[in-house]
């Protein structure tokens, strides 16, 4: 349940992330290559190509990343051996 939760806690972290950076990277796709603003066909560009595909990228990226992350942190507390002391 903990990695299904986390996963779906990263898919909207990476949504919301990646679709800031989608919208960055049209708005600089704009700058770098000219491209007209006619009718707000720059604008339609940005938001309706560049903050969907930023969206899709970021929220399927960062829901693997948190889910291998819950995966290994209970790998991890299954191997685990209690503390021994070691009296002189």
């Amino acid at each position: 349940m903990k990695i299904a939760l986390l996963a779906l806690l990263g898919l909207a972290l990476g949504a919301l992330g990646g679709a800031a950076l989608g919208i960055g990277a049209g708005l600089a796709w704009v700058e770098i290559f000219k491209t007209t603003s006619f009718e707000g066909y720059s604008g339609m560009l940005v938001f309706f190509t560049f903050m969907p595909l930023g969206a899709a990228i970021g929220g399927i990226g960062c829901a693997l990343l948190f889910a291998i992350i819950a995966i290994r942190d209970a790998e991890i507390a299954i191997e685990r051996e209690p503390v021994r002391r070691h009296d002189p």
